[in-house]
């Protein structure tokens, strides 16, 4: 699941890294600099959920807009280093009309918040980013919530103003202690099998409550913090947004599609293959006899999960996947059930397995409830699921 989100998010992004880059406005064009902060509202893919930001640079006839979303799709072993968390992205300029106009055409809302700066102070931020896309500068190691596309143009506004903004504890509707997870969960609501993914691959890494700066990873939600952010220079505290204007109208929420249907939601899927786990189960108790084929199904559908959760928990250097506690049920040994249930001597396998995987999964259900960390509800009638099979190879098996 989290594998296809992350190559669709590649996919996507390719559009970007396709566009030629233009000259940034420097002290020999004439005229004032002005920079702004661009926020687009979320799409309806899941990489749009949160929005988008830009730098935009307009002197005299020359208007660029900056971004953090470029990346070289035809690099050596692309997929698996995205996989793996070595995911190199780098700075792109276009300009500013090709930028919104993208944005015109899929009907989202672009916000353009321009800066309260004085010229050295804009004319810094031009160094910066000319710094950043000098060829050995331009590439930098992405992460979904430390360095992104957003909280690398605060970065650099803060660093050429040589402060840190002071960004109100404002209502910005989240709870008065977020998480990363409980910010995803907001913007990912009417998503439901992509949060699922997410809290199967991410661990507990992203559920520590976070600073009001720490929110700014969301484009949207720094829109907001910039709002009310002020800093301190000569003539004491101003705030850095001089005015805010709408470059193109749209609904703040963007074109995020609507709810999904109860009925193809992860709760519902959960509960189906509960039910017909019971189902099975009961059949098999009544039988003494295991139903093989309904477990091979089953556990090879978990053991292939379980193989990307142990790839992220111990190849990938994401930050945020490990630990992760969804390893205790959802691993590549589940894949011992459907290999070795064919066979007299497998059985015995099968049988000192489900013991351990009994003992595993009360193990999970205790962590989760003592707050370890945290997921999605969906997650239970799966790992019950699993229970319930384990129990039916105890019972049936114990007097074997």
């Amino acid at each position: 699941m989290i594998l296809r989100l992350y190559l669709t998010l590649i996919c996507a992004l390719a559009v970007i890294s396709a566009t030629k880059a233009q000259i940034v406005p420097d002290d020999t064009v004439a005229g004032r600099l002005t920079v702004s902060l661009l926020t687009c509202a979320p799409g309806d893919m899941v990489y749009e959920l949160e929005g988008h930001t830009g730098l935009r640079l307009c002197r005299d006839g020359q208007d660029v807009t900056v971004h953090w979303g470029v990346f070289d799709f035809n690099a050596p072993n692309f997929i698996y280093r995205f996989v793996k968390g070595e995911t190199d992205y780098s700075v792109g300029v276009v300009p500013t009309r090709y930028f919104i106009e993208e944005y015109r055409r899929s009907g989202r809302k672009v916000t353009e918040q321009v800066l309260d700066l004085t010229d050295s102070q804009a004319a810094e931020i031009v160094r910066l980013i000319q710094e950043n896309l000098r060829p050995e500068n331009r590439v930098y190691r992405y992460n979904y919530v430390l360095d992104n596309c957003a909280t690398r143009p605060l970065s650099i506004i803060e660093a050429a103003i040589g402060d840190t903004l002071s960004m109100p504890d404002t209502d910005i509707g989240l709870s008065k202690r977020p998480t990363f997870r409980s910010i995803m969960n907001r913007y990912h609501a009417n998503y439901p099998w992509y949060q699922f993914g997410i809290d199967i691959a991410l661990g507990s890494g992203i559920d520590y409550p976070v600073t009001v700066r720490q929110t700014a990873f969301a484009p949207v939600i720094l829109q907001r913090l910039m709002d009310g952010a002020t800093v301190t220079g000569g003539n004491g505290q101003r705030h850095i947004v001089s005015r805010t204007e709408t470059l193109v109208e749209g609904d703040d929420s963007g074109m995020v599609s609507g709810p999904t249907p109860w009925w193809l939601s992860p709760m519902t899927a959960g509960i189906l293959v509960l039910l017909l786990s019971i189902g099975v189960t009961l059949r098999d108790i009544s039988r003494r006899k295991v139903s093989r084929w309904f477990d091979v199904v089953v556990y090879t559908v978990y053991g292939l999960m379980g193989c990307v959760v142990a790839f992220l928990v111990f190849v990938s250097v994401h930050e945020a996947t490990s630990p992760n506690i969804q390893l205790l049920w959802l691993n590549p040994l589940c894949l011992i059930v459907p290999v070795a249930v064919w066979s007299r001597y497998g059985r015995r396998v099968v049988f000192g397995y489900q013991c351990v995987n009994m003992v595993s999964v009360m193990l999970f259900l205790i962590l989760w409830s003592c707050g370890v960390q945290s997921m999605t509800s969906a997650v239970l009638p799966f790992v019950m699921a699993d229970a319930v099979r384990s129990l039916n190879y105890i019972f049936i098996g114990r007097g074997k």
